[in-house]
């Protein structure tokens, strides 16, 4: 496994494209809303992507159609923009991509429409509260399968699972980069695998499902769903290890 190590320059070009992701993000939270479409808000994101100078990377990125992952309720990942209206009661998450002068940010949020349920509350606090949590414990020298305990731990004391089969990833030159990052540890122990080293730079994304840690991928080949069809939530930032500590890139 060949896990890049970012000059301090690179990273600066790194934070560049995720500082654009970040803006994008606050820009759809600010307006979720009731009456938006998914495809209005997408556009919205893209057209200030494309205003700051970079592209949307999702946009084509293995064929998927848009530039922000909408996933809507019981979607947890990769939901395609529709026509659909947002509601009262509902749930949206929002992951975007970014390329900037050959380097590419990520980041995603999920929201709340209104008034939400008190569940609801908590899934969305869990994903966010479980990410932050993780990027807090992380040094120099842990491994990498410590960290998905950690995310793990978070997930599942909170009482929710982790969505199998998907995980957070390096990011650089390209989307998705060495190495994967599940949100649970596989294996016995945590104390295999490549250590986290200074200039490492990659994506922690909680991906949270209720009941089922299998996921479902529904007939447009994108949206993914838990097994138990319940509403989930993601929340994820790019960061960047400086000198033995996490630094998230990814805020606008």
């Amino acid at each position: 496994m060949a896990i890049a190590l970012r000059k301090p320059k690179e990273i600066e070009k790194l934070r560049s494209a995720n500082k654009i992701v970040g803006g994008a993000l606050e820009l759809l939270r600010k307006n979720t809303k009731v009456g938006m479409s998914l495809k209005e808000l997408d556009a919205m994101a893209e057209d200030y992507i494309r205003s700051q100078g970079a592209k949307p990377s999702f946009k084509g990125l293995y064929g998927f159609p848009s530039a922000v992952c909408c996933s809507l309720n019981q979607v947890i990942i990769h939901g395609i923009p529709t026509d659909y209206k947002l509601q009262e009661g509902d749930v949206i998450g929002y992951d975007i991509g970014t390329e900037l002068d050959g380097w590419f940010g990520d980041a995603a949020i999920t929201v709340g429409v209104g008034e939400i349920s008190s569940e609801d509350e908590k899934l969305i606090a869990c994903a966010k509260d479980t990410l932050y949590e993780a990027i807090d414990s992380i040094k120099q020298g842990m491994r990498f399968k410590e960290l998905s305990l950690v995310l793990e731990n978070s997930i599942r004391s909170r009482g929710f699972v982790p969505l199998y089969n998907f995980c957070g990833h390096g990011i650089g030159r390209k989307p998705h980069e060495e190495p994967e990052i599940p949100n649970y540890l596989e294996g016995k122990s945590p104390k295999a695998g490549p250590k986290i080293k200074n200039g490492m730079v990659f994506c922690l994304e909680p991906m949270i499902c209720q009941k089922e840690e299998e996921p479902v991928i529904l007939e447009n080949k994108w949206d993914v769903v838990s097994a138990d069809r319940l509403h989930g939530s993601h929340y994820e930032h790019t960061v960047a290890i400086v000198n033995g500590k996490a630094e998230i890139l990814s805020l606008a």
